[in-house]
């Protein structure tokens, strides 16, 4: 774990800032992705995430921020479908989700992260919409957005020979302390 942190202090540090980093708080930040299936729907939650932001103290805002997260640490409280997902997006192949931005733009309490989404080995630009709420010395940057499965190359799981929507929604809460 401490050479991934490395590794996205790394790509946080590749973009000019005169700000700190801050690394999220593990046990307070998480991820979440939601299926839809015609017979049921499903989320998958992981508590493992790896996150890295550089704060400008300065200007109150984050300048950058990369995120990580291993696809086997989602848990859907099923085992065989947790299984399933790890084969459907060789998990073994490509362990790891990751996101890096290029620019966070911030109105308000309302955030708008642009940078890089891999996902299944593919690398594609997203716009992430997000909200940042302050408590005390601790900062939550909260948000979701859709994947489609085809932009990764990731074919969609079916149940019964019926498919899972094209589309999945990924949701995180990431929990920064500035001290």
């Amino acid at each position: 774990m401490k050479l991934l942190l490395l590794w996205l202090a790394g790509l946080v540090s590749l973009l000019p800032s005169a700000g700190r980093k801050l690394v999220a708080d593990p046990a307070a930040s998480v991820i979440r992705y939601k299926m839809h299936h015609p017979m049921h729907d499903w989320e998958g939650i992981s508590h493992q995430v790896q996150s890295v932001a550089v704060y400008n103290d300065e200007t109150d805002r984050f300048d950058a921020a990369a995120v990580s997260v291993n696809v086997a640490s989602f848990d859907t409280k099923n085992a065989n479908r947790d299984s399933h997902t790890i084969e459907v997006l060789e998990g073994i192949k490509y362990p790891r989700v990751t996101f890096s931005s290029s620019r966070i733009t911030q109105t308000g309490s309302r955030l708008a992260i642009s940078g890089n989404l891999t996902f299944h080995g593919v690398t594609k630009p997203v716009t992430i919409e997000g909200t940042r709420t302050d408590d005390g010395n601790r900062v939550v940057v909260s948000g979701g957005f859709p994947v489609k499965m085809s932009d990764y190359g990731v074919e969609r799981p079916s149940l019964m020979m019926v498919p899972t929507d094209e589309s999945f929604e990924i949701q995180f809460s990431l929990v920064f302390s500035r001290r």
